[in-house]
């Protein structure tokens, strides 16, 4: 579990379909840039809690969801 602070949103114009309509942002862990699902909405400059592996997957809703950090 790591707390970061979001950076901004990142665009893709190539969708994982598991991530249905979910956005991605680049979080700032320190001086350390990661990408992560958003799954309830941030703007840039929120304090955030992300997490990986089976948490992240828990916390989508979905066993089957691709996710770590």
């Amino acid at each position: 579990m790591l707390i970061c602070k979001v950076v901004k949103p990142l665009v893709s114009t190539n969708r994982i379909p598991d991530f249905e309509h979910k956005h991605l942002q680049v979080v700032l862990d320190g001086s350390t840039q990661k990408v992560a699902v958003d799954a309830v909405g941030c703007i840039p400059g929120d304090w955030v809690i992300c997490v990986g592996s089976s948490a992240a997957r828990e916390a989508a809703g979905s066993k089957s969801y691709p996710s770590d950090l």
